[in-house]
Formats: structure tokens, C-alpha cells, sequence
């Protein structure tokens, strides 16, 4: 019995690779992706920013695989799964309470959960809920965390609202903004996504710098 083709490119799909996850299931995988990482803690692993900037590439028809997404339906997949994905995530933290992280035993997982306690701690809920979306893997523990310490449902809504959407529709419409000026982008690739990785951590990186010089001018003055 032989397996159809379509079917055989999405049981051989890499779920690690952006390109191949787009060749699969084009922009719905966009959407389950992004619901995935923000909302489930197995989904930590998933390739979001790469994910996003690929599929924005690809709506230019660069990229390779023979593939080309529509722009349009492609932010909407990438917005719904993203808030969607990240309220989902705070209320089965909100239910299931710290007793759901404690008892994952990855590693990864759990230095993600310690930073971000670190940015709940340090910048108040706001602030934390939106620079966690641009670093991996705290911005799925983040959700849940956020749900078991109780942070009121109407805050964490807005702020998460605000910071997915910068985040998912951003990096998709970098992609096609350099997809669109740069002939043969998808060439460079993989240096391009290493790019936009190192970019989306600014913010976190400006907002440390802060808080350490707050910290030393306190205990200057103290």
C-alpha cells in the first residue's frame, strides 16, 4: 500500500525547520505553530521567530520549496495563533496552578520558568508580559506562570494583546519587507534569521542595562 504524496511531505515534515513546517502546511501551520509555542509548554522547542520571518519571506516568492503564502491571511493566522495561543496558556496556568511546570523535568524548560520569574520580578507584569514574547522559551513558560501568580486576567490580556502583536505581525512583515528589496534573500537565509533572533532580544537587552544602572544609582545613594 503506497502513501500519498501529500501525505508522505507531512508525515516527513521538521517540525525544527521553518522552511519544511511552511512546505507542510503553509499558513495554517503558521497558526498552530504560534498557538503551540505560546500555549502549550511542549511547545517550547518550535522555531516562532524563524517561523515568522520565513513565512513573510515567503509571501514575496522567495525563499525556495516552491512555495508562496498570501500576506493577508498570513498575519491573521500569526496573530489568532499567537493571542490566542498565549491566553490559553494563562488560563491553564490560572487552573492547573505551578503544580503544571513543576512537574516538566526539562532543563530548558525550567531556566526559562527562572527567567521569566526574573521578568515578572524585575519589571512588573506590563512590561514583562510584552519583552518576554521576543525570547524563546520564556515567552511559552511566561503565560502559565502569569495565570498561576494570579495576575489579573483583564492586565495580562491587554499587555499580552499588545506584545503579540508586535511581535508576530513585526518579524512576518520584516520578512516580506526584505523578501520584497533583496533579490535572491533566500541565499542568506539562515544569517537573516540569526539576524532577526539577535534584533528581537534589543529590548530585553536595553531594558537590563536600565535596570542595572537604576540598581546601581540606588545603592550609590544608599
Amino acid at each position: 500500500m503506497t502513501t500519498p504524496a501529500w501525505l508522505s511531505s507531512q508525515l516527513a515534515v521538521n517540525v525544527l525547520d521553518a522552511r519544511s513546517l511552511l512546505a507542510a502546511f503553509g499558513v495554517l501551520g503558521v497558526g498552530m505553530v504560534m498557538f503551540a509555542e505560546t500555549g502549550l509548554l511542549i511547545g517550547f522547542f518550535l522555531p516562532g521567530d524563524s517561523l515568522l520571518f520565513t513565512a513573510g519571506l515567503l509571501c514575496t516568492g522567495s525563499g525556495g520549496h516552491g512555495v508562496r503564502l498570501s500576506l493577508g491571511p498570513l498575519l491573521v493566522a500569526a496573530a489568532v495563533g499567537a493571542l490566542t495561543g498565549s491566553q490559553c496558556g494563562y488560563l491553564i496556568g490560572r487552573r492547573a496552578g505551578g503544580a503544571l511546570l513543576a512537574r516538566d523535568r526539562s532543563a530548558r524548560l525550567h531556566e526559562g520558568m527562572r527567567r521569566a520569574e526574573d521578568l515578572l520580578g524585575r519589571y512588573g507584569y506590563a512590561k514583562a508580559i510584552v519583552l518576554a514574547r521576543f525570547v524563546p522559551v520564556v515567552r511559552t513558560v511566561l503565560n502559565p506562570l502569569a495565570g498561576a501568580l494570579r495576575v489579573p486576567i483583564r492586565v495580562f490580556t491587554v499587555w499580552q494583546v499588545i506584545g503579540g502583536l508586535v511581535w508576530s505581525v513585526g518579524l512576518t512583515l520584516a520578512g516580506y519587507a526584505l523578501g520584497s528589496s533583496i533579490p535572491n534573500v533566500d541565499r542568506y537565509l539562515l544569517p537573516l534569521v540569526a539576524l532577526i533572533v539577535a534584533v528581537s532580544l534589543i529590548p530585553l537587552g536595553v531594558e537590563l542595562r536600565r535596570s542595572r544602572r537604576h540598581a546601581k544609582a540606588e545603592e550609590a545613594g544608599g
